[in-house]
């Protein structure tokens, strides 16, 4: 099995111990997401559904939730 490389959100700052959410391509091509403070649960979705997540949040289609 193929190591996962992560790419820390450039979001996130430039402190290595700060939590921050990270991303990789996964040998399916399935994009695999983590959060740096429990890095052992990791979300695998599709790389179209994934970027209908993003367009959505940018949009502010969430803000209500806050």
């Amino acid at each position: 099995m193929a190591e996962i490389r992560w790419q820390k959100s450039s979001f996130s700052g430039s402190n290595e111990g700060g939590s921050c959410v990270e991303l990789a391509t996964g040998a399916t091509g399935l994009r695999h997401l983590r959060e740096s403070d429990d890095p052992g649960v990791v979300l695998a979705v599709d790389a179209e559904k994934l970027r209908s997540l993003l367009l959505a949040v940018k949009e502010g289609d969430f803000d209500h939730l806050v």
